[in-house]
């Protein structure tokens, strides 16, 4: 019997990446996990079974480094302006590997023309990923994560109310799990993937009134969904200590969702297509979510009433930032006339598309292909 290859995963102590080691590590592949430090989470990793790479992703000594001895790879660019940069280092480190295929992470809503650079940059990455002549490339474009609806969670469990920006906008929200097991089955049998872009997403279209009610059903009391402006919903941000830079695009995100964005062409079968199982309904999701906060963020806790009472007075204290005038102090590379992925026709078009999932490689002949001659 031949060696299983060897398979390395970048940010490895995020959630889709350590629910993807696990799930690689249980069909005993060899795994390599890039990470920032020697935490925890990349503890528990070393623990599991995988071999843990501590290094920098935008170092390219670190990438060639890591590389070293591995035929597959799942690349999750960090949430970050640097996109461009860190999808394309990696190719660069990749295409010099000759490793034979990518998962490659993005996004539902990429356009040329996004306001947010993060999406851009994804948007950019994706293309530039089809240019790259020896290693075979799988893209996943998921939609708006199940994880933003729980951030509110201590009001939720002890005030009752879902506070969130979106509207009436519907959305099939996917777990970390299920778009980990699909970047597993992926790169366990990349074949009959390679050039395909997958949208997983859960199993039914969820109000925020419908994830209202399921929180209730799961806490035993009445929650009722309360629409705010993201306004309100940036004071508790920063209350939460989420990054700045990830506020700056999640206001985007808000309107897409208020927009309908995230029900277009959703939700999909993408899910029981690649692993062979349904997505978990988000009732399945919350129940683990709730029962384990550190699923939504390491250090997350619904806590007692009086640490939630705390949280509202820091929100109501919180200074919301300009995001617009914020962005350009730091230079980010800001386009007139942007459109939201709903102002986008291209975009439009694509989701209506019966076969919207085919992305060509320019590549005839690939190491994948070779290796099944």
């Amino acid at each position: 019997m031949s060696q299983k290859p060897k398979i390395l995963v970048t940010s490895a102590a995020g959630h889709v990446g350590m629910a993807a080691i696990r799930e690689l590590l249980r069909a005993d592949f060899p795994v390599r996990a890039f990470v920032r430090s020697r935490d925890a989470r990349a503890t528990a990793l070393e623990r599991a079974g995988a071999e843990l790479f501590v290094g920098d992703i935008r170092d390219y000594r670190d990438l060639e480094r890591s590389l070293d001895g591995v035929e597959r790879a799942f690349h999750n660019p960090p949430f970050s302006q640097n996109t461009v940069y860190d999808s394309t280092i990696f190719a660069v480190a990749a295409e010099a590997a000759r490793l034979e295929v990518v998962a490659l992470m993005g996004a539902w809503n990429l356009t040329v023309s996004h306001p947010s650079i993060h999406q851009r940059g994804h948007w950019i990455a994706h293309n530039i990923y089809r240019w790259m002549p020896s290693v075979d490339v799988v893209h996943l474009a998921p939609g708006l994560f199940a994880f933003p609806y729980f951030l509110g969670l201590p009001a939720v469990a002890h005030f009752g109310q879902l506070m969130a920006p979106f509207g009436e906008g519907l959305n099939a929200p996917p777990s970390n799990e299920d778009i980990a097991n699909v970047v597993a089955a992926i790169l366990i049998e990349p074949r009959e993937h390679v050039g395909r872009s997958y949208r997983p997403t859960g199993p039914r279209l969820l109000s925020p009134h419908d994830v209202a009610e399921t929180f209730a059903k799961i806490l035993g009391r009445k929650v009722r969904y309360k629409n705010v402006s993201f306004r309100v919903f940036q004071r508790a941000a920063i209350a939460l200590g989420l990054p700045t830079e990830q506020v700056a695009h999640m206001r985007y995100y808000s309107e897409e969702v208020r927009n309908g964005v995230y029900e277009k062409s959703a939700p999909t079968d993408h899910v029981a297509q690649v692993t062979g199982r349904d997505p978990e309904d988000f009732e399945t999701t919350a129940r683990r979510y709730i029962a384990n906060p550190s699923l939504i963020m390491p250090d997350f806790s619904i806590g007692s009433r009086a640490s939630a009472l705390a949280m509202l007075f820091r929100m109501m204290l919180a200074r919301p930032v300009d995001l617009e005038q914020w962005e350009r102090e730091r230079g980010y590379p800001l386009i007139s006339n942007a459109t939201l992925a709903h102002q986008c026709d291209r975009w439009a078009a694509a989701s209506e598309e019966a076969e919207i999932n085919i992305v060509p490689q320019q590549s005839s002949v690939t190491r994948l292909s070779l290796a099944s001659a």
